[in-house]
């Protein structure tokens, strides 16, 4: 229990027996933990050391146990300090590294991978990796045979744990079957998603430290090649890149709805009204809309038209608009 702070489990029994008497010699500490007195004096002398104990000189001396509380808690405050400024120069030592990485080796700043299961496993593993966030364009095809299907296990557990998601989905995904149930359990778990038209590519950045751009050439139906981006100016221009068509983005607000318990025109929306006018917001045709939601084509069209007499909209984009108005979307 207390090897973090430097007691091992030796030096922890016999602070566990001078913590029970509160003051010992060393004879009594021996008989308590049926030790060996070199070992029970080395240990004794770690514990004071520690700030857990202190000495007090006689015939035999005795040693006197710090409250725990505040003997514990001073050695954790200590190494708190110190881990906070490991941390510090952590930075400090990824900022030179990055600066000497850039130029020292321009051969190895984009690295190529072969094979879709290899291309899998550093994708899974850039992610596993990833400390603080993931961005990234999504677009078909895939390298992973499940697509859309099911839901990235590797992403729901680092929200779990912190990370932050944002992802941009290209308007081409909206008729992938599947893609919206799972966008929407990752939105539920805390993904940030939008949609664009015409992403220039598939793109995945971890953190500021790696990017991972899918190698595809006309036709292709899988991933099967990747090229990997280390720190330097290419990596920082694909950052520059994400953040711009973020900006430009259709926000996904799947599932959400508008206040409650308002009536008339305010009324609350349904979630399937919400998941609609996200899509036509995003550029949806009726068909891709109908393949997204279950629906038949019919049902989308008469959707469309409830909402604009609804809203008083006379065009699709004037019912996007005042649904981004209202804050429906």
């Amino acid at each position: 229990m207390l090897e973090t702070i430097g007691l091992g489990p030796v030096d922890e029994d016999i602070y566990n027996a001078l913590v029970r008497r509160s003051r010992a010699t060393v004879p009594e500490l021996i008989a308590d933990t049926r030790t060996a007195e070199a070992v029970v004096r080395r240990s004794l002398g770690l514990i004071v050391e520690l700030g857990l104990a202190t000495r007090i000189d006689g015939r035999p001396a005795q040693y006197v146990a710090v409250s725990p509380d505040s003997g514990l808690e001073a050695i954790l405050r200590q190494r708190e300090g110190a881990l906070h400024e490991v941390r510090s120069h952590v930075r400090t030592l990824m900022e030179m590294y990055r600066a000497g990485a850039r130029f020292n080796h321009p051969g190895e700043l984009v690295e190529v991978v072969s094979g879709r299961e290899e291309v899998n496993h550093r994708w899974v593993e850039m992610q596993q990796n990833t400390r603080v966030e993931m961005r990234g364009f999504d677009r078909p095809p895939y390298a992973a045979p499940q697509a859309h299907s099911e839901s990235n296990p590797v992403e729901l557990d680092l929200l779990k744990r912190g990370v932050k998601y944002r992802v941009i989905y290209d308007r081409t995904v909206l008729e992938l079957p599947g893609w919206l149930e799972d966008v929407s359990r990752g939105i539920r778990h805390g993904e940030q998603a939008r949609i664009a038209s015409d992403l220039p590519m598939k793109l995945g950045i971890s953190d500021d430290r790696l990017a991972i751009i899918p190698l595809l050439r006309t036709g292709d139906d899988a991933v099967t090649a990747s090229y990997l981006v280390h720190p330097s100016p290419l990596l920082d221009a694909l950052v520059a890149l994400f953040d711009l068509a973020w900006e430009r983005s259709v926000p996904v607000r799947l599932g959400m709805t508008a206040a409650e318990g308002e009536e008339g025109e305010d009324a609350a929306l349904s979630d399937d009204e919400v998941r609609l006018l996200t899509l036509l917001a995003a550029g949806a045709t009726d068909k891709a809309a109908s393949r997204a939601l279950g629906w038949s084509e019919r049902t989308v069209q008469r959707h469309v038209m409830k909402l604009s007499q609804r809203v008083g909209a006379q065009t699709r984009f004037q019912l996007a608009m005042e649904a981004t108005r209202r804050d429906w979307i």
